[in-house]
């Protein structure tokens, strides 16, 4: 049996090692061959509440593309039928009133597939003929 590792074994793990090491050192490098990641950036020097007014002057020229596009998007809104505002009405309803049910009168309810709750039919009992 061998206790140790041969003086050749070694020498091959150590530099396994090394190369491993030197090769996780130097990965953070990332070569791009298009400009297109910096295409959308902000210009560089900024200020914020009148502390710099000639660099907000530049922020305003620089950035102007930016911000007429954000205002046109801002102004496109998105408008909800009456079909669905009608459907989501009435599963409000149902669930506020389900919120508000006694107890005692939850037996006396039943939720359909939808959520909605509506009142359990009774059942009908023998009633004694009167005389």
């Amino acid at each position: 049996m061998q206790r140790g590792l041969d003086s050749e074994t070694k020498k091959q793990l150590e530099e396994e090692e090394k190369k491993i090491i030197s090769e996780e050192h130097w990965s953070f490098i990332i070569e791009e061959q298009s400009f297109l990641l910096c295409e959308d950036l902000l210009y560089g020097t900024m200020s914020f509440r009148g502390f710099n007014p000639e660099v907000e002057k530049l922020m305003i020229q620089m950035n102007s593309k930016n911000k007429a596009e954000e205002v046109e998007d801002e102004t496109v809104e998105l408008d909800v039928s009456d079909e669905e505002m009608a459907r989501r009405y009435e599963t409000l309803v149902g669930t506020i009133g389900k919120k508000f049910v006694k107890k005692r009168d939850r037996a006396n309810y039943e939720e359909d597939e939808n959520g909605d709750v509506q009142p359990v039919k009774t059942k009908k009992m023998f009633l004694k003929p009167q005389d």
